[in-house]
């Protein structure tokens, strides 16, 4: 089968889809949990692959963890056992400043799932000190337009997911 769906071909649209054969006959996408006391639904929770094992235990000890290129001595993200940029298989995790600027956000007024109490939330992509952007929320401020201001400095601080998960979210510098 070739790389580009040429549309004659049925298998290739059920491939992009593979997220959603992963669907239990229950209806309920996996990661996605309710609260057996309260019975409401809680935010996602991450489930670690070989490729982010590293990021998510860094998370877990509260350090975000950036992966590292040996050849070009470039930072990036996503974790991938191959360097974005120039395609070297020489790379290392490092701990990470933590630090970054908002370069760019959207409010969102309409909750996923697990995220009703927190409307309005911002759904931001921070540009860390180490150069890769990552999407991210922003917390510790209102999530109105008055109070993110583009390029403003950031933070990274973990929110607890699950049983032993964290995930990273950031906050303004100063808070």
């Amino acid at each position: 089968m070739s790389a580009a769906w040429s549309g004659g071909d049925v298998e290739r649209p059920r491939a992009m889809l593979g997220a959603l054969e992963a669907v239990g006959a229950d209806g309920e996408v996996p990661g996605k949990r309710v609260d057996v006391v309260t019975g409401v639904r809680t935010k996602f929770v991450p489930e670690a692959t070989p490729e982010t094992q590293p990021f998510w235990d860094g998370c877990r000890e509260g350090v975000l963890m950036l992966q590292h290129c040996g050849a070009c001595a470039k930072a990036y993200f996503p974790p991938s056992p191959y360097c974005p940029r120039c395609l070297s298989d020489d790379v290392e995790w490092k701990a990470a400043s933590g630090r970054g600027r908002l370069h760019t956000y959207l409010i969102s007024h309409r909750p996923a799932p697990g995220f009703e109490a927190d409307v309005p939330y911002a759904i931001a992509i921070v540009e860390l000190d180490e150069g890769p952007r990552m999407m991210s929320n922003i917390v510790g401020v209102p999530n109105t337009p008055e109070h993110l201001v583009l390029d403003m400095e950031l933070r990274v601080t973990f929110e607890p997911r699950g049983d032993d998960m964290q995930v990273p979210v950031f906050r303004p510098a100063g808070t």
